[in-house]
C-alpha cells in the first residue's frame, strides 16, 4: 500500500477510536458526494464581513469570481488599512471533510502586513458572520492557514491559528496563537489541495496533498480573548459546530474549488464513517 494510504488509515482509525461514541446506529445510507459550495460562476449563498463595513459590503470588490474562480484580489485598494475579510458560506457544519485547492498570485497589496505575504485560510467552526462587530478583524474561530513560499525559505501550510480559541494538541491545552504543521513548502503559483477532517468538538486532521499534517482536539473558547469577552462568549466551553469562511488578508490568492462532505449523520457511528471516508479517499 502506498505510503499515503497508510497514513490515511491510521487517520482513518484514529478518529474511530478517538471518538467514544455508540456505535448502534445501523441504518443505511447512500454514499454523500462531494457537495460545490462555491459554484464556479458567482458568490450566491457566500455573505461578506470586512472590518469596519457592514455585513456583505464587499469593499474595493475584494471578492469576485474570475474565470471559474472564487478570487482575493486588491485591484481597487491603494493601500489595505488592516482591511482584513472573509467571505461565509451561508450554512453552519458540525461533522465534515471540507476540500479546498488554492493558489497564491501576484503581489502584495501596498499595507499588508509582513507576515501576511502569502498568507490566507480557511476559518472553522466559525462565529457566524452576522454576529462579528463592526471593527472586529477575525472571527472567533479556528484557522486552517494557508501559506505560500517565498522562494528561498520553509515556510510549512496548513496551519492552525486560534483567533480566540484554543486546542489540545498532544495532549495538553495550546493556548499560543498559531502552531505549525509538517508539511512541505510550496513556492510560486502552485495549486496545493488542502483538506480538512473536522468532528465537532472532538477531533479536526489538517491534510495536504492526501497527507496528515497536523491533528488536534477539544476545540473551545479562550476566555481571555477580548472578543471572546465582548461577544459573551462561554470562557471554556467546546465549540462543536460552525461556519465557514475564506480570508482576505492583503496577498492576492485564488480558490478553484470548495467543495464539502456533510459528515453528520455519521456521528453516532464512527466505524461506519471511517469505513466511508476510506471508499471517498480512493474515489478521489
Amino acid at each position: 500500500m502506498p505510503e499515503t494510504l497508510h497514513m490515511k488509515k491510521a487517520l482513518l482509525i484514529s478518529l474511530g477510536v478517538g471518538l467514544c461514541i455508540s456505535c448502534s446506529d445501523s441504518t443505511p445510507h447512500p454514499q454523500p458526494e462531494w457537495r460545490q459550495l462555491f459554484n464556479g460562476k458567482d458568490l450566491n449563498n457566500w455573505i461578506i464581513k470586512i472590518k469596519d463595513a457592514p455585513l456583505n459590503e464587499n469593499t474595493g470588490n475584494v471578492f469576485g469570481v474570475e474565470d471559474g474562480k472564487l478570487v482575493v484580489n486588491y485591484e481597487q485598494y491603494e493601500e489595505f488599512r488592516e482591511r482584513y475579510g472573509h467571505i461565509f458560506y451561508n450554512e453552519e457544519f458540525s461533522s465534515y471533510l471540507l476540500g479546498i485547492e488554492y493558489r497564491f498570485v501576484g503581489e502584495q497589496v501596498k499595507g499588508g502586513p509582513g507576515w501576511a505575504y502569502r498568507n490566507s485560510g480557511v476559518m472553522l467552526h466559525s462565529q457566524s458572520p452576522e454576529s462579528m462587530l463592526l471593527d472586529q478583524d477575525f472571527p472567533v474561530s479556528l484557522e486552517a492557514q494557508f501559506l505560500g513560499g517565498n522562494g528561498t525559505e520553509e515556510r510549512p501550510t496548513g496551519n492552525l491559528c486560534t483567533p480566540g480559541t484554543n486546542v489540545i494538541l498532544k495532549g495538553e491545552l495550546f493556548t499560543p496563537h498559531c502552531v505549525n504543521s509538517t508539511s512541505k513548502t510550496y513556492h510560486g503559483d502552485t495549486w496545493v489541495r488542502a483538506e480538512v477532517l473536522v468532528f465537532k468538538d472532538s477531533i479536526i486532521h489538517h491534510i495536504i496533498e492526501g497527507d496528515t499534517v497536523l491533528t488536534y482536539t477539544q476545540p473551545q473558547y479562550d476566555g481571555n480573548d477580548p472578543w471572546v469577552q465582548k461577544l459573551n462568549l462561554p470562557a471554556g466551553a467546546a465549540i462543536s459546530k460552525g461556519y465557514i469562511a475564506l480570508q482576505s488578508e492583503s496577498h492576492p490568492v485564488e480558490f478553484r474549488k470548495v467543495e464539502i462532505i456533510d459528515l453528520s449523520r455519521y456521528e453516532n457511528n464512527p466505524a461506519k464513517l471511517s469505513e466511508l471516508l476510506e471508499k471517498i479517499r480512493k474515489k478521489k
